[in-house]
C-alpha cells in the first residue's frame, strides 16, 4: 500500500486523466442528485412541512387535495378514532398574486393554503383575517413582511405576517392562513369550488389515540368514505413525484455504470503497464493480495479527489443559485451518499485488474522463461 501511495506522490500525471474524468462523472453525479431533491422538494414541501401522521382524503378524490372534499359528518367520525385535537382541517387554492409597482399581467403564481394544525415553521394559532405567512422562496419576488398581494381574478387582499422554510408545493410559493380566509379567496376567485362552512378539502391527522395502523382505522370509522394516507404516501401520490424520481435515478444509475467502466479501463490499462513491476515485487515476496490492494488503494485515492471536487463545485453551485431559479439542493445526505457511489465504484472497477495482478508470472518478469 506505501509503494501505491508513493507511485502516486512521485507520478501524480500518470493518475490525471482518470481523476480528472472521475471528476467529471462526479460532478455529474452530485448535480444530478441536487436537481433531483430540488425538484422534489418544490414540489413537497407543503405536505414535508405537516406536523402530522396521515391526510384525510375523500375516497372518490383519487388522492388528490384539489378533488377532495371533506364534510362535517365524516370530520366527526374521524374525530372519534384519535380525538378532536388530532384533527385539522386542510384546504388549497392555486391563483396569481398581483404585487405593488408590476404590470396586470406580471403574475407571481402563489399557492394559498387554509389550516388548523400548524405545519412545522408556524405557530400554532393560524393568523387573523386576511393575514397570511409566506415560503421563503417567494422573497424572489421582492416580497416581504407587510407586503400586500392581490389574488386571483377578484385581487383578494392578503397581507405577508411573516415567513416560512421548505414549503413550496407544486413548484410554486406558498401562503399559509387560516381556513377562513381561504374559504373567502376561493368563494370570490373560484365560486365553483367554493366550500360551505365546516367543509375542507382534506384532513391533517395526528396519531393521537388511535395507535396502530392509523389509516385503516380512519377508513373503517368512516366506512370507506375516506382515503387515508400516510405523509410519505400522500408525496408519493403527488402528479410527477415518482415518475421524476424513477427517471432521475435511472440516469443516475447509468452514470455510476459509467464510471465503474472508466476506472475499469483506466486501472486495466495501467495494470497492464506494470505487469514487469509486479513480476518483480511477486519474486521478492509480495502477494498477490498486496499488489490488488495497492491498486485499490490507488483507485480509491483517486475516487476520494475526485469526491471531494465535486463536493466543492455542487456546494457552489448551491451558493451561486438564485432562491427561486434552478430547483437544486446540496444536502450532506445526497453529497455524501454521491461521494460513497463515486468510491465503490471506482472500487468496483479496479477489481476488473485482479484477474491480472494474480496471473503475473515472477520469472517472466525476470527473464527466467528466456
Amino acid at each position: 500500500m506505501r509503494i501505491a501511495l508513493r507511485e502516486m506522490r512521485r507520478r501524480p500525471g500518470r493518475f490525471a486523466v482518470a481523476t480528472v474524468i472521475l471528476t467529471l462523472i462526479s460532478m455529474l453525479l452530485m448535480f444530478l442528485g441536487g436537481l433531483l431533491d430540488g425538484l422534489v422538494a418544490n414540489s413537497t414541501g407543503a405536505l414535508r412541512a405537516q406536523q402530522a401522521d396521515a391526510i384525510v382524503y375523500s375516497a372518490t378524490s383519487q388522492d388528490s387535495l384539489v378533488r377532495s372534499r371533506i364534510e362535517p359528518d365524516v370530520r366527526s367520525q374521524v374525530e372519534e378514532v384519535v380525538g378532536a385535537e388530532s384533527v385539522g382541517g386542510f384546504g388549497s387554492v392555486q391563483l396569481g398574486g398581483r404585487l405593488d409597482g408590476r404590470g396586470p399581467r406580471d403574475l407571481v403564481p402563489i399557492v394559498l393554503f387554509g389550516y388548523e394544525l400548524a405545519p412545522r415553521g408556524l405557530p400554532d394559532e393560524p393568523p387573523g383575517p386576511g393575514e397570511v405567512y409566506a415560503d421563503e422562496a417567494l422573497r424572489s419576488e421582492d416580497i416581504e413582511e407587510g407586503t400586500t398581494i392581490r389574488l386571483g381574478p377578484a385581487r383578494s387582499e392578503v397581507t405577508v405576517v411573516g415567513f416560512l422554510e421548505d414549503s413550496r408545493y407544486s413548484g410554486q410559493g406558498t401562503l399559509w392562513g387560516s381556513l377562513e380566509t381561504w374559504r373567502e379567496v376561493v368563494a370570490a376567485n373560484r365560486p365553483a369550488e367554493a366550500t360551505g362552512d365546516g367543509v375542507v378539502q382534506a384532513l391533517v391527522v395526528r396519531e393521537g389515540a388511535a395507535g396502530g395502523d392509523l389509516a385503516a382505522a380512519v377508513d373503517a370509522a368512516t366506512d370507506g368514505a375516506t382515503s387515508t394516507l400516510s405523509i410519505d404516501a400522500a408525496i408519493d401520490a403527488l402528479p410527477g413525484v415518482s415518475q421524476q424520481t424513477s427517471t432521475f435515478n435511472q440516469i443516475i444509475g447509468v452514470t455510476v455504470l459509467i464510471a465503474i467502466v472508466v476506472v475499469a479501463l483506466f486501472f486495466a490499462l495501467l495494470t497492464v503497464e506494470r505487469v514487469g513491476l509486479y513480476g518483480i515485487l511477486k519474486a521478492i515476496g509480495a502477494s498477490s493480495r498486496t499488489l490488488f490492494l495497492g491498486v485499490l488503494t490507488q483507485a480509491v485515492v483517486v475516487a476520494l479527489l475526485a469526491s471531494a471536487v465535486g463536493i466543492v463545485a455542487a456546494l457552489a453551485l448551491d451558493a451561486l443559485v438564485p432562491p427561486g431559479s434552478i430547483p437544486f439542493v446540496a444536502s450532506p445526505a445526497r453529497l455524501g451518499s454521491s461521494a460513497a457511489i463515486v468510491v465503490a465504484a471506482a472500487a468496483a472497477g479496479c477489481a476488473f485488474s485482479l484477474r491480472r495482478v494474480l496471473r503475473v508470472d515472477p520469472a517472466a518478469a525476470i527473464g527466467g522463461s528466456q
